[in-house]
């Protein structure tokens, strides 16, 4: 072990229980180690306090007026780091509780919250950090991550079961440069952002590999539904759920005798089925089913086309990002899709704009109060009648999660219904953890987690709803073992649950009910009877848009309703000068705004120079690297700023302001 690290976990391994005398200078023996710069000396222009100790932070109050907190360690983009100094069994002074007790448990959980409101309270020019980091001086260091820096949900990093760093852990290279680039390069540790690479370089394999199976004679379908089986058995090797490494190495066995390959993958798919031994790996296998491989007969390929399977079998399928995936492997099986590879793809922060306030969020606020009751529960005088009532209450959120299910209407390859499941996996990741400290045998949890079965789908296109299935079970899996450690999900591990549908979410239906109006009066019964009849003659075709026209204007005339909305067919005002540019007397209006700080900018300067030097270097034309590339660092980026602000409103009425700042906290929790 390296001589200095002994020193160091030698030396903080034996202090005290004060924070306040301690956590200066274990960050700087950290520093040290790490062989980066100290924190900098504070200096009196606020903004020029990028790494300090004690960065002064506003907290306004809810009553009004301003406090100012002070982050115990902040670098600017990088991280805040808020400290505590728990105590080891036995010792006389308890700091904020002995290492392991519901009261130290509770103290980190506060140092978390309170970094939090440190870092949404940040002015807007100092944007939002990708890392909260939480220390216990001399015992453990907690990481939590949330990469879109808008000052979102900071989840544990890099998952729940690894986010805490005990000092032991230093000895460790890759622990100690994972603090290192934190400090220099956090955003590299997105694991999304390298997810999305290799994602990109997997997916331009399997063009390659398709467009030479069609070149072969092999119909689109055949090529694709083959690929998908291929694609999961690669992923299957890698997460060993079938031995390691075992079919890339059958591929390269037989590439000088593509003869066999037919024969040999067959006998894979197989045992994959149906499990039992696997004659072609030599090894007994796990049942997959799941109708992925009902149709199991291998196309037969050439050399070169092996030579493709072993390039994208060697790719490391682990990290392959089910957010993206979908799409790209979508454009890369299809034909007419296949120009668009490089181009642009919904990024995974669009996605995830909508599926955190409407999912996520609501589940951590729930989780919140679950972890309140915990812990009033683990301080009840019956020890054991605390502890039962505690793991009933994790037991119940955690049935909770395990139930709910989500609908995407429209989910093409399945992207945001991954994601959301992603988050829901993190946070089951959180409630077992908690559950094991509890004392609950991991057996017991076996079998009860978020699963692929929960989320629903409806997508047109055929292609793209066997891709979302496909998708969420490789998300699942990869999760699995994520939250579970090296323990294979029960047999079989996929099933097959119909949970996307192939069909028009708007015009399919089951059948035709007549629509009954209680209407106020004879004549909004009569205009509204016309609008559905002219609605039913528009589904079959017989109506012309003349008719929809006119049945909405007798509507009009007759409201039942205390709003009115926009009519494409009435008069229409348009003005250029005052707002609103279009009007239309009656109608209700939707008033939206743009906050005074949404774009801060220092932020957009940095974006300005960044984006310059970035075309400087790669003048046109732009290859679809480039294009992709630039999506992401600029595109995708300046979106990202713009919802960084800290929610400033300019009014010259201070009741204005007022009000208008309590309304946008709304959309802002």
């Amino acid at each position: 072990m390296n001589k200095d690290v002994a020193t160091f976990i030698e030396k903080w391994g034996q202090t005290g229980v004060s924070e306040r005398a301690n956590f200066q200078p274990f960050c700087g023996g950290l520093c040290d180690l790490l062989g980066l710069p100290r924190p900098d000396g504070q200096k009196p222009n606020e903004s020029e306090n990028a790494y300090v100790f004690e960065k002064n932070v506003p907290l306004h109050q809810p009553g009004g007026g301003t406090t100012t907190g002070r982050i115990d360690l902040y670098k600017r983009d990088h991280f805040v780091m808020e400290g505590k100094q728990g105590a080891d069994e036995g010792a006389v002074r308890k700091g904020h509780g002995t290492r392991g007790s519901v009261g130290w448990d509770k103290a980190l959980v506060r140092a978390k919250k309170q970094a939090e409101n440190y870092i949404h309270a940040l002015p807007a020019s100092e944007g939002r950090p990708p890392f909260l980091i939480v220390v216990d001086v001399g015992h453990s260091i907690e990481l939590y991550s949330e990469f879109s820096c808008t000052g979102g949900i900071y989840v544990p990093y890099p998952d729940p079961r690894s986010h805490r760093i005990y000092l032991r852990d230093l000895e460790k290279e890759s622990v100690r440069e994972t603090l290192r680039t934190i400090w220099t390069d956090p955003l590299s540790l997105d694991p999304a952002r390298r997810s999305a690479r290799v994602t990109r370089e997997i997916a331009d394999k399997l063009a390659r590999l398709a467009k030479s199976l069609e070149a072969s004679g092999h119909a689109p379908a055949a090529s694709g539904g083959f690929l998908m089986r291929c694609i999961f058995t690669m992923f299957a090797e890698d997460v060993k759920l079938i031995p390691h490494g075992s079919f890339e190495a059958l591929l390269r066995s037989i590439r000088d005798q593509p003869a066999q390959f037919v024969p040999l993958v067959k006998s894979v798919w197989d045992s994959m089925n149906n499990g039992g031994f696997c004659v072609a790996l030599r090894d007994t296998l796990l049942k997959f089913n799941g109708g992925l491989f009902e149709e199991r007969n291998p196309l037969p390929v050439t050399s070169e086309q092996i030579d493709l399977l072993i390039e994208a079998a060697h790719a490391d399928w682990r990290e392959v990002e089910p957010a993206i995936f979908g799409t790209l492997l979508e454009r890369a099986l299809d034909p007419r899709e296949r120009n668009k590879l490089g181009a642009h793809y919904t990024p995974r922060d669009y996605v995830e704009r909508l599926v955190m306030p409407t999912v996520i969020e609501p589940l951590r606020e729930q989780w919140d109060n679950v972890q309140a009751a915990v812990a009033r529960h683990l301080q009840d005088d019956n020890e054991k009648r605390g502890q039962r009532e505690a793991i009933k209450e994790l037991q119940t959120f955690l049935d909770h999660l395990c139930t709910l299910k989500i609908l995407d209407p429209a989910c093409g390859s399945g992207n945001f219904l991954y994601v959301t499941m992603e988050h829901m996996k993190r946070l089951e990741g959180e409630v077992l953890d908690l559950l094991l400290a509890l004392g609950q045998e991991r057996l017991e949890l076996e079998g009860h987690s978020v699963h692929p079965s929960q989320f629903l789908g409806i997508e047109l296109n055929p292609r793209a709803a066997v891709l979302a299935e496909l998708c969420l079970w490789i998300g699942y899996l990869q999760w699995h073992f994520r939250t579970r450690g090296a323990v294979n999900p029960p047999e079989p591990v996929i099933s097959k649950f119909h949970t996307i549908e192939c069909r028009d979410a708007v015009l399919a239906y089951d059948a035709a009910e007549p629509i009954i109006v209680a209407a106020a009066s004879s004549r909004s019964t009569d205009a509204k009877a016309a609008v559905a009849a002219a609605s039913t003659r528009l589904s079959s075709s017989q109506a012309s848009r003349s008719e929809l026209r006119e049945s909405t204007e007798r509507q009009d005339a007759a409201p039942t309703s205390d709003y009115s909305f926009f009519n494409p067919y009435k008069k229409i005002e348009i003005t250029k000068a005052h707002l609103p540019h279009w009007r239309q007397e009656g109608v209700t209006y939707f008033i939206t705004f743009r906050l005074a700080d949404s774009l801060p900018k220092a932020k957009l300067e940095q974006w300005k120079t960044e984006r310059e030097a970035w075309l400087t270097q790669n003048p046109p034309p732009h290859d679809e690297a480039q294009k992709s590339e630039y999506f992401e660092r600029f595109s995708a980026r300046m979106e990202a700023l713009a919802g960084c602000g800290s929610w400033r409103l300019h009014s010259r009425r201070k009741v204005l302001r007022q009000y208008c700042r309590q309304r946008t906290e709304i959309f802002r929790r």
